[in-house]
C-alpha cells in the first residue's frame, strides 16, 4: 500500500468545514461519536434502504477525522472530494467502480470452501466433534453458540471457518480460516483470510446485532466473541486483525453503540491497542478490560470458570480526568510490575544483543542510528523494522535516500532469507506472504517540506494504526543546507 505522493498531499478537511458544507447544501445531519450521520445520496428511497428510527433514515457516515464516507445501505464509499462531487452532480447511483477481479475470485473461492465446510455438530461422530473442539480450546463453547455465529469446520484443512456476511443483504463476502499448529509444548493459531488481509474488513458477529443494541464488547479474536456472548449474553464483535488495527471503514458500523468495552487480549500490546482504538471510537463511550491473571482473554476466562460479567463490570473508563490520584493508577502500576518483560517492549527475534541494549521496541521512543556513508545503516534498519513488522507491529517507512522499489527488494530478500533472483519461480509465493505484513511506504524522495511529511505520518497513524515510523535519513529529508538545531 502506497500513501499519497507529495504531489497529491492528503487532502485535509476540518470537521468545521464539513459541517459548513452540509448546512450550505441543505443536507440534514447529526453528530455521532466518530462520524457525522446524513441521509444517503445513493439509495434514492429504494428497497435496500433499511428502516430506521430517524426520519429521513441516516445511513451515510462521514468520518470526522478524514472526511471519507461510507453508505451502509449500498456500501458506496469514497473520499470527501467524492462526496462533494456526488452532491454537486446530484448523482443518484452508486459511483464506486465494479468489484475488482481478485475480490470477485476471492468471493468465489470463499463460497466453495463454505459449501464444503460443515457445522461442528454435523461431523462423523461425537468423538470427532469433541476432539476438534478440544484442539481449539473451545470444549465449553456450546453447539448452539457455534451455530448462532455460523462457525463451520473444514475437515481437509483441519481449520475452523468464520464467515463474513454482508450486513446489508447477508451474502457471503469472505472467510477467515484458523488452524492450530503445535510448536513444542506451545500451540499457535494460524489465520488465513479471503479476501486478503488488507481487504478483509469483517466485524465478525455483525449480522447478529439488533438495531436496539446500545452496548457492545469489542474483542480481538472470533473465539473470544463466542465465549463472551455465551457467558454474558452481551452483543460481541471481533475485529478482523485482532489488536493490530481498527480500520476507519468499520467505524460507521459502531456508531449506534452508546457504550463500547474493549477486551482485546491478555498482554500489554492488547492493552496499548485498546487505548489507541478508544481514541478513534471516542473516549467518552469506551471502557477497557485491563489484562491480568484474573482477567485473561474471554475464551480463557470461560475455560477457567471465571465470571465474565463481573470482569466486564470492572472495566476501566478510557477517559481520564486531567488530575488523578495514585488510587486510580494503582492497578496500572501493579500491571507494569507483574509484566516487566512486556513493559520493556517488543523484543527483536533476529537481534538478541540489541534487546540487551534497547530492551525492546516501545511506543513514544525515538532511536537514532548513526554511521558513515555505506556502513550499512539502511540494510540493518530494514531488517530491524522487518523483524518487528513480522511480529505485527504496524510500520511506516519514509525512505528519502533510496526509492521504495529498491527498499522493498532489500526487505523482501531479508524476509525470504534467500536470493530470489536465482529462484524467480518462488517470487509470487514470497511476495504474497510479504504483502500480508502491516507495512506501508511513504512516496517522498529527497528533500521535503516537514509539515507535508508530518501530516502524512499523522494520516497514516489514524488510517493504519501505525506504531513504528522509520525515517531514512534525516539529512536527505531536510536537505543538507538546513541542518539547524531547531529542525
Amino acid at each position: 500500500d502506497v500513501l499519497p505522493s507529495p504531489e497529491e498531499p492528503v487532502p485535509s478537511v476540518s470537521i468545521t468545514e464539513i459541517r459548513q458544507y452540509l448546512r450550505a447544501q441543505g443536507i440534514p445531519f447529526h453528530d455521532g461519536y466518530s462520524c457525522l450521520h446524513t441521509p444517503s445520496l445513493f439509495t434514492d428511497d429504494r428497497e435496500d434502504q433499511p428502516p430506521a428510527a430517524t426520519n429521513p433514515p441516516y445511513t451515510l457516515f462521514i468520518d470526522k477525522t478524514t472526511g471519507s464516507f461510507l453508505c451502509t445501505a449500498t456500501l458506496a464509499e469514497g473520499t470527501w472530494q467524492d462526496f462533494q462531487a456526488n452532491v454537486e452532480l446530484q448523482h443518484r447511483g452508486v459511483s464506486s467502480s465494479s468489484i475488482e477481479e481478485d475480490t470477485r475470485q476471492a468471493r468465489e473461492d470463499a463460497r466453495c470452501i463454505w459449501d464444503r465446510a460443515l457445522p461442528l455438530c454435523e461431523l462423523l461422530d461425537e468423538d470427532e466433534t469433541n476432539k476438534t473442539k478440544a484442539m481449539f480450546g473451545i470444549s465449553l463453547v456450546t453447539d448452539a453458540t457455534l451455530k448462532r455465529f455460523g462457525v463451520r469446520y473444514l475437515r481437509t484443512a483441519r481449520s475452523l471457518v468464520f464467515p463474513w456476511f454482508s450486513p446489508r443483504d447477508a451474502t457471503l463476502k469472505g472467510l477467515k480460516l484458523v488452524r492450530v499448529e503445535k510448536k513444542g509444548d506451545a500451540i499457535a493459531y494460524v489465520e488465513e483470510t479471503l479476501p486478503r488481509f488488507d481487504s478483509y474488513h469483517n466485524l465478525f458477529g455483525l449480522p447478529l446485532i439488533g438495531r436496539r443494541d446500545t452496548e457492545l464488547v469489542l474483542t480481538g479474536w472470533e473465539l473470544d466473541a463466542l465465549a463472551l456472548h455465551q457467558a454474558t449474553g452481551v452483543a460481541s464483535l471481533a475485529l478482523p486483525r485482532g489488536s493490530t488495527c481498527l480500520p476507519p471503514a468499520l467505524l460507521p458500523y459502531l456508531e449506534q453503540f452508546k457504550r463500547i468495552t474493549l477486551w482485546l487480549g491478555e498482554d500489554l500490546r492488547s492493552w496499548e491497542a485498546a487505548k489507541l482504538f478508544a481514541r478513534k471510537l471516542n473516549l467518552k463511550r469506551c471502557s477497557l478490560v485491563r489484562p491480568g491473571d484474573l482477567q485473561p482473554r474471554p475464551l480463557e476466562a470461560l475455560n477457567q470458570g471465571l465470571n465474565l460479567t463481573k470482569i466486564l463490570r470492572a472495566a476501566l473508563p478510557a477517559s481520564h480526568k486531567s488530575i488523578v490520584s495514585f488510587r486510580q493508577l494503582r492497578e496500572e502500576v501493579f500491571g507494569e510490575l507483574v509484566n516487566t518483560e512486556q513493559v520493556a517492549g517488543i523484543k527483536w527475534a533476529r537481534f538478541p544483543e540489541l534487546n540487551k541494549v534497547l530492551k525492546g521496541h516501545r511506543r513514544g521512543e525515538l532511536t537514532i542510528f548513526t554511521g558513515p556513508t555505506g556502513s550499512g545503516k539502511t540494510t540493518f534498519i530494514s531488517e530491524y523494522a522487518l523483524d518487528l513488522c513480522m511480529q505485527g507491529v504496524c510500520t511506516l517507512w519514509g525512505s528519502f535516500e533510496i526509492n521504495n522499489v529498491r527498499l522493498a527488494k532489500i526487505m523482501l530478500t531479508q524476509f525470504a532469507a534467500q536470493r530470489l533472483e536465482d529462484q524467480l519461480e518462488l517470487y509470487d509465493e514470497w511476495a504474497d506472504r510479504f504483502e500480508d505484513l502491516p507495512l506501508y511506504f511513504m512516496t517522498f524522495h529527497g528533500q521535503q517540506n516537514i509539515k507535508t511529511v508530518t501530516d502524512t505520518m499523522q494520516h497514516a497513524v489514524y488510517m493504519y494504526d501505525i506504531t513504528h515510523v522509520v525515517v531514512d535519513n534525516l539529512q536527505f529529508m531536510m536537505g543538507h543546507e538546513h541542518l539547524s538545531v531547531d529542525r
